[in-house]
């Protein structure tokens, strides 16, 4: 392989990784908003059975990372559907790189040692993985 070669798997490689990561955490998402009692794992740990605003924001956050999802996957040539015009992807993913850096910062702060146990690894191979996207010439 070449060096062209190479870094393109690594770029295909990551996005894949963040999609799967993103996908487990759009199934604990919707686990919450349908009232499984994970609530100890999210939210700063507050509640181990979320309340109503909380199950709706969780809601929505599995339609948020489901998107983001699909564009890492497009911006690392994964698939080629698009949820943005090609001329967004690379902004987009830089504004999920930094969305991600707050992740991590919220998962290494938080006073849940479950949340954080489970989340801040999780959000952090995302953030790399993500980078590695959108380094990507």
């Amino acid at each position: 392989m070449t060096g062209i070669a190479d870094a393109e798997l690594w770029v295909r490689a990551s996005g894949v990784l963040v999609a799967a990561l993103m996908a487990g955490l759009v199934a604990f998402q919707l686990a919450l908003a349908v009232g499984l009692p994970w609530g100890r794992a999210a939210y700063g740990g507050q509640y181990e059975l979320l309340p109503d605003g909380l199950r709706v924001a969780s809601g929505v956050a599995a339609l948020v990372w489901s998107a983001v999802a699909l564009i890492v996957l497009r911006r690392a040539s994964v698939i080629s559907f698009s949820l943005l015009p090609q001329s967004w992807l690379v902004p987009a993913v830089w504004v999920i790189v930094g969305i991600l850096v707050l992740a991590v910062v919220m998962n290494a702060i938080t006073t849940s040692a479950i949340e954080r146990a489970i989340w801040l690894p999780v959000s952090a191979l995302m953030l790399i993985g993500t980078l590695v996207v959108a380094l990507r010439p």
